[in-house]
């Protein structure tokens, strides 16, 4: 009985996922028409627009080879960016776009209203980003990496290529663009091989390439472990999460997270568990304190370095001041100061970066061999002069003794001896309370004078025993 009841439940969730895809299917067919209607309107708007800039000879104040140009405000560089769409210009665009970084934000704001009025936006960006992607064809001297222009230029057609009707669940491009994509894709791919493998693949490479996917509605279901594999080797993108779910990755999300964390990348961890709300299955203030506690192993193992003490002490600090900072802002986005209180984390840091303050302020010592010119003025002699027998020391006379004046106080004989502190992060004291993490006794200091006690969260699950990696801030928001 208990088979034949559990054979019932899947045919019933067999018919149930039956209906459901019909139902999306009849969607699809009877929406397609009016679908392409609204989309050809735009295409003869567009084109009507663009044919009337032509002739106004409108769109040429960018002077060829000049990819900068003022741009005032955003209405600025809207106008700029519309005259390379009116025109179907996709390399002044490319160059346009790469030379304007600082305004990466007001791009990501304005570039889908001016790809609106590209003839066809699709093909417009395959050409703009062609230059490096998939293959970076700027020779030898291919100078910083433009990967964030290629992700931020996908981003922006998403918007203008998504059905008007049913939405993301299907993209209005013509099937040769389509199949381009699907070549581009291909040519990435099979160029990985070249490049090492997907272990030494570029993170910004990673990105445009499922983002290209994405964007252009072309995931293969074959290559979801392949997706997979490249989605946790650059899970610190803070865009990786959402791209994951496009992938197809939401019934992978549990295994994935595991990943994460047994890899000491809690912090990402906390991200992909509140894109797929599984929130209840990782918490996120154990997986936090779990990454801050890795953070804190690694920087005491970093002092250990008895060859390299000075800078073992700032690569240190700096570690645990990223960490610090990663957190807090984790904390803040995801309101979780009522389960994980702050202020202990901010004093932490403001001790931290107090001390790289002291740091600079402190004097350079002169060092004990320094040779300085004799108090009467004369020539300074030779650096061998005092090793040699007869040594030569000067061709000039030697300047008259003079005789100090009685009214002068002499100096003292010696000037005592200046007795340095206990180092820390670069040779200075630590306050007389330091301030840790947690209210739990502190254990005697660690080797290599790191005095601020260590954090004692409680592991996590069993994950996050190993050292985490330098937490890295995304390059986009």
């Amino acid at each position: 009985m208990k088979k034949s009841e559990a054979l019932k439940q899947k045919l019933r969730a067999l018919d149930d996922q039956t209906k459901k895809t019909l139902t999306v299917l009849d969607e699809r067919e009877t929406t397609i028409d009016g679908s392409v209607e609204i989309v050809l309107e735009k295409v003869e708007k567009s084109k009507e627009a663009a044919l009337g800039a032509l002739e106004r000879g409108g769109g040429r104040d960018v002077e060829p080879g000049s990819p900068g140009g003022e741009v005032d405000d955003g209405e600025g560089l809207l106008m700029k960016l519309r005259s390379f769409c009116l025109r179907m210009d996709s390399k002044e665009f490319w160059r346009f776009v790469t030379g304007k970084k600082k305004e990466l934000d007001l791009m990501r704001e304005k570039m889908h209203l001016a790809l609106v009025d590209c003839v066809d936006p699709a093909k417009f960006v395959l050409e703009a980003i062609s230059e490096v992607f998939p293959v970076d064809k700027r020779g030898g001297d291919r100078g910083n990496d433009l990967g964030w222009a290629c992700v931020l230029i996908l981003e922006s057609l998403i918007p203008v290529v998504v059905d008007p009707v049913i939405g993301k669940s299907r993209v209005l491009v013509t099937p040769s663009v389509k199949e381009r994509a699907k070549d581009i894709a291909e040519t990435w791919k099979a160029s990985l091989e070249e490049r090492g493998g997907i272990e030494n693949v570029k993170t910004p490479d990673v990105h445009t390439f499922l983002q290209h996917l994405v964007t252009f509605g072309i995931v293969k279901k074959a290559d979801v472990d392949f997706y997979r594999k490249l989605v946790v080797g650059s899970a610190w993108r803070k865009q990786m999460p959402k791209l994951a779910v496009s992938l197809g990755l939401g019934d992978k999300m549990p295994d994935i997270i595991k990943e994460l964390i047994s890899r000491g990348q809690q912090l990402d961890a906390v991200h992909f568990t509140y894109e797929v709300g599984l929130v209840d299955m990782f918490p996120p203030v154990p997986l936090l304190k779990a990454f801050l506690k890795d953070a804190r192993k690694a920087a005491a193992t970093m002092l250990e370095d008895p060859n390299n003490g000075g800078r073992a002490a700032n690569l240190a600090s700096r570690k645990e001041q990223s960490a610090l900072r990663a957190v807090l802002k984790c904390i803040e986005e995801y309101k979780l100061e009522a389960q994980f209180p702050p202020e202990n984390l901010k004093k932490r840091l403001e001790q931290l970066e107090k001390v790289k303050i002291d740091k600079k302020r402190q004097p350079a010592a002169v060092p004990a061999n320094k040779r300085t010119r004799a108090n009467n003025g004369g020539p300074m002699p030779p650096a061998k002069a005092g090793r040699l027998a007869n040594a030569y020391v000067s061709s000039f006379p030697a300047a008259p003794a003079y005789v100090r004046s009685p009214s002068h106080g002499q100096y003292p004989a010696g000037v005592p001896t200046y007795h340095s502190p206990q180092p820390m992060y670069g040779g200075l004291s630590p306050p007389t309370n330091p301030y840790a993490y947690s209210p739990e006794a502190a254990p005697p200091p660690l080797s290599g004078s790191y005095p601020a006690p260590p954090m004692n969260y409680p592991p996590y699950g069993g994950y996050g025993n190993g050292v985490a990696p330098a937490y890295q801030q995304a390059y986009y928001r």
